[in-house]
């Protein structure tokens, strides 16, 4: 059992912890408005993960694999709205030293939709429950089991990404600076969106 539960934790931060748009956005939801602000953000890309969980466990990404245009049409939509968030980084007025208005702090809706129409959080928990899940007696017990760790796996490494961002925020108090780093950070966001968006075209 300890093994299989180190395999799980092991596999679920290299897929959920590796630098794609999700964890860009909260490194620069965090350099950007703090970690405070950025928690609502955080919360909510979590939950849309517990959908995608959910999902995979009813099988939301075999679904896919039989209607492709149905997750490349989501992959698409949520290309778009992460390139709304990355707007709304790179755009935020800046009103004093490390302060930002209110209303460009993504907020918990967004993280929450970001995840939703991500079908490749789907496709990576497919992955994981078809050759990661836990070894219990009981088949629902081991998918629950699994979905929690996975859960806090990726609380785990999401908060690490928010902190991070965090870290960066008073390096980059002058105004000029502060607007480099949200540029910079909006600009990997949409180059890690394009990177995952390639495998689905066809030429």
């Amino acid at each position: 059992m300890i093994e299989a539960i180190i395999s799980l934790i092991t596999t679920t931060a290299l897929l959920l912890g590796s630098p794609g748009p999700a964890p860009l956005a909260l490194a620069a939801t965090g350099a950007t408005h703090g970690i405070k602000k950025g928690t609502p953000f955080l919360i909510g890309i979590l939950l849309g993960l517990s959908v995608a969980i959910i999902g995979a466990t009813f099988g939301l990404a075999t679904l896919f694999s039989y209607w492709p245009k149905l997750q490349f049409g989501m992959q698409l939509l949520g290309a778009l709205y992460l390139a709304y968030i990355a707007f709304k980084i790179a755009t935020a007025p800046i009103t004093s030293t490390l302060h930002t208005t209110e209303d460009s702090t993504p907020l918990l809706s967004d993280g929450f939709i970001l995840n939703l129409l991500n079908p490749k959080a789907y496709a990576a928990f497919l992955a994981i429950f078809s050759q990661f899940i836990l070894p219990f007696s009981n088949e629902t017990h081991s998918y629950i089991a699994t979905g929690i760790v996975c859960l806090i796996v990726a609380a785990v490494v999401d908060t690490l990404w928010l902190c991070f961002g965090g870290l960066l925020r008073p390096l980059f108090s002058h105004p000029l600076q502060a607007r480099v780093l949200r540029v910079t950070f909006s600009t990997l966001m949409m180059l890690a969106v394009v990177w995952t968006f390639i495998p689905s075209l066809e030429w």
